[in-house]
């Protein structure tokens, strides 16, 4: 049998002793580690050590030393012998009064401090996991394609659950298969509770196997109104960092179920988009005089341009002598408005930050109540935001301004100054 301590005092500092040597030795190892092991990563040029260490693995494993020492030490401190513990499992053997309960205490404390052993052994798994995907992502340069965050949780998810099934069945001392085998029957109710884990692994692996969205994507979710950069992609949730620096979390399965645009293509292809309208007052658009074309033949980008047509006028006139001149000749002549889009369109294709291997166009489109509209299509070089509106307002300011060269105004609603000075009166 154990040899008991002979008095309640002496039961009390064999616990203290062990209190006192458990604490000490976790802080004695934690410090120890936190040491060496920052001073050996400090001697090296890799970096993923660094991560480790930052992710706190090896100070997280120290915890252990101390329930070690509370598994072998409790026995001692409490007279118990690892036959004593071994024998009370056993129903032909009779303990006095005051030994069983010891050995009761000491089983308990064995059964916690194993339990804890293996659910911190999982935590620090979990931990190296982080740091590995820290090291992939600032290692590999396909980790913004190809993100293994997700796959990562999905390891961990399942070395907390192994963890979970064998400290439940340390602690009730049952085998873990047997425990396994009772949750057979609450498995429609563990599929309820996983239900968003699986759902979200699925669309994780659809998501990475299609290269549906990427870490630094520009997408828009008009569902979860998120419109922003992707800042990390994990198992359960997306998380987008909108243009207002707000953050949106949108569940990774929206991006299955749920439609979204995402902005890529148009980073990777070099150019983006521009696409606006002027509208003009249908009263200024007319043909040009004499005089005006030759002011506009003087534009460097009309150049080319007013030739050509001033030579196919003169051919139709050519061609138009000796006919009845009872009639009326055919009205061909130059607009201001046609002159003013074949402008637009020489003064983009020279513009040095329109691309020009992509679509370039000026269009007239449906007049409406608000005048005509000519629309500009065309894509700049740039696909930057900044640079992108700088270029685009420099664009419009310009043909805004030039105008008044080809007789043409824009249209726009009447304003209050409009009304006064029908009534006769100048605005204030």
């Amino acid at each position: 049998m154990a040899g008991l301590p002979d008095t309640p005092l002496g039961l009390i500092g064999g616990l203290l002793i062990l209190a006192v040597v458990m604490a000490l030795s976790n802080w004695t190892t934690t410090t120890i580690i936190r040491v060496m092991v920052r001073r050996l990563a400090s001697r090296t040029k890799s970096t993923w050590d660094d991560r480790i260490i930052e992710r706190k693995v090896f100070a997280r494993l120290a915890h252990v030393v101390p329930a070690v020492l509370a598994y072998y030490g409790i026995g001692l401190a409490l007279g118990v012998t690892a036959a004593d513990i071994a024998s009370l499992a056993d129903p032909d053997v009779v303990f006095t009064t005051p030994v069983r309960p010891l050995i009761l205490a000491a089983t308990l404390v064995q059964r916690v401090a194993l339990a804890f052993i293996v659910v911190t052994a999982a935590v620090a798994f979990s931990l190296f996991l982080e740091a590995a995907n820290d090291i992939y992502n600032e290692s590999y340069a396909e980790s913004k394609s190809r993100p293994i965050k997700g796959y990562l949780q999905v390891v961990s998810l399942l070395a907390y659950i192994a963890a979970g099934v064998v400290a439940v069945s340390v602690l009730a001392q049952v085998s873990p298969i047997a425990f396994l085998s009772g949750l057979g029957a609450l498995m429609a109710i563990i599929i309820l509770v996983f239900k968003d884990t699986i759902l979200s692994l699925v669309a994780s692996i659809q998501i990475m196997s299609n290269d549906m969205i990427r870490i630094g994507d520009w997408v828009e979710v008009p569902q979860s109104n998120a419109d922003g950069d992707i800042i990390d992609i994990a198992l359960h949730t997306v998380k987008i960092q909108n243009w207002d620096k707000t953050i949106s979390t949108v569940p990774t399965h929206k991006f299955i179920g749920e439609s979204f645009k995402n902005w890529r293509g148009m980073s990777e292809s070099g150019g983006r988009r521009i696409k606006r309208a002027i509208k003009f007052d249908v009263n200024t658009i007319r043909f040009l005089k004499d005089e005006e074309i030759e002011h506009l033949s003087r534009f460097e980008v009309l150049r080319s341009y007013m030739k050509e047509k001033k030579e196919s006028l003169a051919e139709h006139v050519a061609s138009r002598e000796g006919t009845d001149s009872g009639l009326i000749p055919e009205q061909r002549g130059l607009t201001n408005i046609g002159t003013f889009r074949a402008y637009v369109l020489n003064y983009l294709k020279a513009h040095p930050t329109i691309h020009d291997g992509m679509t370039l166009l000026v269009r007239q489109l449906d007049p409406g109540p608000q005048g005509v509209p000519i629309e500009i299509y065309c894509f700049s070089n740039d696909t930057d935001w900044v640079n992108y509106e700088d270029l685009q307002g420099d664009i419009f300011d310009h043909l805004f301004a030039i105008l008044p060269e080809f007789g043409l105004r824009a249209f726009q609603e009447p304003a209050g100054s409009d009304f006064a000075k029908l009534g006769g009166r100048e605005p204030e």
